[in-house]
């Protein structure tokens, strides 16, 4: 579980609908956060899955943390996996990955 900048992210980035299973089909889903990447976005609702990211919170001001995209490529490049070809580990589909790559 991820710890977020404020309680106003945490409330937000967690909120689920029980009217919408897909948070960018729900207009009350606000913010989204990519637990694998480390990333942050506000939600673009346009009926597709865009999301404008952002590197402070807008309700607390706090940086965001640094975003993991390209230390996910490059520890499965590392691990000989090619993700757009092979199966991803279930580890790195969420923040699992890491909290191994820290332990090393």
């Amino acid at each position: 579980m991820t710890d977020h900048c404020c309680e106003t992210m945490t409330r937000l980035v967690n909120t689920r609908c029980d009217q919408h299973d897909d948070p960018f089909v729900c207009p009350d889903a606000v913010v989204r956060f990519s637990a694998k990447f480390q990333e942050y976005g506000l939600i673009v609702h346009d009926g597709g899955t865009s999301t404008i990211g952002i590197d402070f919170c807008p309700w607390c001001g706090r940086r965001l943390p640094e975003s993991q995209r390209d230390r996910w490529f490059e520890e499965l490049e590392r691990l000989g996996i090619d993700p757009w070809e092979d199966d991803v580990p279930a580890e790195f589909e969420d923040d699992r990955w890491l909290a191994a790559a820290r332990q090393e």
